[in-house]
Formats: structure tokens, C-alpha cells, sequence
């Protein structure tokens, strides 16, 4: 089945470039979209680097999601405009995609890749356990708990480092945890494979800037769905405030950045994340009247991206059980 895909996305691709027209959404089967749904198209072209491609990768979720423009059915009242690239707004209890803009495409993760270090970590660290800073991760900025090389940190106060105040060299910390930095890097990536998300590609655990390393909306929000199922992430994500002790006699206080904990009705948790290449991004989770959804956003305008969540979340919150579906979430694979 994946060779066909990868047979007939190839053939397409090649009758796209002959025609010269590039970055549209193709459907490779089934009837052209239009059956009650709106693809919204951005004719002006992609405002971020991300990367146009055509692989089965674009295809999962179902095929109304390879589109790089704004999809939802079209009974719906529209989703509130937001200054962001890609989003997505699901339910995380029924896995339908309520809304999503360019939800494949490519961007930099920046700290919201942070997630999917610590679903990887999570599983195989004990909370008691103490892993000893090194110089590597110790050299990390910015961003920092301020890891002393050769000093031992308790795995539970750099998980909730990561979380709260999204510690680079906390994040460092905990994938040399499963025994080297490549260990854990390759770990983080099988993780990815075993949800379905094809799109992510992770180079560094904190989500820095690294060449090559993006992720897709539609990605995030399959990482989200894990999440939401581990009660030790949420435990941790949850968390208003906490000291780190840095050393014997110097702690530090964290203070929660996500402000949709404190600020948003039924808000559960996420993650921000800014660098100059990724602009601001960001993973929202909230639950209401037993509906829990998840909204993802991308490559957003600074300072924009809680706010867009919340509109984007209070729209999904109207919207659920009145709208189809544009996709869906796909379930992880089979475990081995």
C-alpha cells in the first residue's frame, strides 16, 4: 500500500511540474474536494519556510489535509482569522480535524518540539532517578535552569523545568538520559513514527534552530493526543510554580508560561515556543463539558500565539458536534 501511494504521488508530482504549477493540493483518489467542504487556497504563496512536498506523509488525516489553505466544511461558521501560517483544531476524544490550516506544511518547531522530548523521556526515566549535567547540555542558551556540569538533578525538577519555563539544557539533560544524545535524538524520532507523525523530523530535543528540523501542525496535534493520555505529562505541564534547586544552596524559581492554565476556561496545558526562524508557536489543550480539544498553531506572529489559541479553541468549542469533520486524528501504530 505505501509503494502505491509512493508510485502514484511520484506520477502526479512529475504532471504538476510539467504543468508548472506548484503547491496546490492534490487528491490522489476519490472525488475532488467540493462535497460540502471549503479548501480556501492562499494565492498570495506560503508566508513561511516551509517546505513544499508531495509524499504519503501529506495524505495522513485524509485527503482533504493536503491543502495549504484553510479547510472546514463549509456549513460552518468560518474559523476566526489568526496571524499564524498552519493550525489545527481537533477533538482529542473522537480524533476529528474541526479545522486546519495548511495542516502538512513544514515549519520549525522551536520549543514546542519539547513535547515530544518529554512523551519519548517520560516512559523511560523514573521520577527519583538523578542524571548528571554535561557540559554539553550545560552549554545551552538561551533559555536555561542553569545546570552545573557534573552536578545531579533529580529527573522529576528537569521535567518540570522543561515544562514550565522550557529549560534547553533541562531538555539536553533528559534524552542523555536513555544513554547518549543520539540515543535519545533517535528515540524522539521513533516516537514520532509510532504515532503516524511522518511529517516531524527532530534534530535537537529543545527545539532550536537546527537545519532540517520541522514539524507539521497535523503532527503536533497527534503528539498533543499523547500527551493528554499520560497523567505524569499533564501532572507536569499542569503545574502553576516550582523551585529548581540549581545547586545545594541556589534555587531557582518557575513560574508556568502558559497563560491558557490560568486565563482560558477549562484550559488543561500546552506548550509556547518562539525562535526568529519558527516565529511564535504553540500546543493548547482545553477541556469543557467532557469535550476535550487540541489546537496546534505554527510560525505565528509573536505575542499572538495564546491569544489565537483561545479564539481558535472557542470557535472549536461552538463548532463541535454541529460540523463534519475535514480528517481526523490517526491512532498510534501497533506496538511491537
Amino acid at each position: 500500500m505505501r509503494n502505491n501511494w509512493r508510485r502514484a504521488a511520484t506520477s502526479a508530482a512529475a504532471a504538476i511540474l510539467a504543468t508548472g504549477i506548484i503547491g496546490y493540493a492534490m487528491v490522489l483518489s476519490g472525488p475532488a474536494p467540493g462535497d460540502g467542504m471549503t479548501l480556501a487556497r492562499n494565492q498570495a504563496g506560503r508566508t513561511a519556510p516551509s517546505t513544499t512536498h508531495v509524499l504519503p506523509s501529506q495524505y495522513v488525516g485524509g485527503r482533504l489535509l493536503a491543502g495549504h489553505g484553510i479547510v472546514v466544511d463549509r456549513a460552518a461558521t468560518p474559523p476566526p482569522q489568526v496571524a499564524a501560517s498552519a493550525y489545527v483544531v481537533a477533538n482529542a476524544g473522537t480524533r476529528e480535524v474541526l479545522a486546519a490550516k495548511d495542516p502538512h506544511g513544514l515549519f520549525p518547531p522551536a520549543s514546542t518540539l519539547k513535547v515530544l522530548t518529554a512523551i519519548t523521556m517520560l516512559p523511560r526515566l523514573r521520577p527519583q532517578a538523578r542524571l548528571v549535567a554535561t557540559a554539553l547540555a550545560a552549554s545551552v542558551e538561551p533559555s536555561v535552569v542553569g545546570l552545573i556540569p557534573g552536578h545531579r538533578y533529580r529527573v522529576s525538577d528537569l521535567f518540570r523545568a522543561l515544562l514550565l519555563i522550557s529549560a534547553n539544557d533541562a531538555a539536553v539533560t533528559l534524552v542523555q538520559g536513555s544513554g547518549s544524545f543520539a540515543k535519545g535524538m533517535a528515540l524522539m524520532n521513533a516516537e514520532a513514527r509510532h504515532l503516524q507523525a511522518y511529517d516531524v523530523v527532530a534534530k535537537v530535543p529543545n527545539g532550536l534552530p537546527a537545519p532540517g528540523q520541522v514539524v507539521s501542525a497535523y503532527d503536533l496535534a497527534l503528539i498533543a493526543r499523547r500527551a493528554l493520555s499520560m497523567p505524569a505529562f499533564m501532572r507536569y505541564d499542569a503545574t502553576l510554580s516550582a523551585a529548581f534547586p540549581v545547586s545545594a544552596h541556589s534555587w531557582l524559581p518557575m513560574v508556568n508560561q502558559d497563560t491558557l492554565l490560568t486565563q482560558y476556561p477549562g484550559g488543561l496545558g500546552g506548550k509556547i515556543g518562539w525562535t526568529r526562524a519558527a516565529g511564535a508557536t504553540y500546543i493548547g489543550m482545553a477541556r469543557r463539558g467532557g469535550v476535550t480539544l487540541i489546537v496546534t498553531i505554527l510560525h505565528a506572529t509573536p505575542l499572538t500565539e495564546v491569544a489565537s489559541a483561545e479564539r481558535l479553541l472557542d470557535w472549536g468549542f461552538a463548532m463541535n458536534g454541529r460540523v463534519r469533520a475535514v480528517g481526523r486524528l490517526v491512532r498510534p501504530l501497533p506496538s511491537r
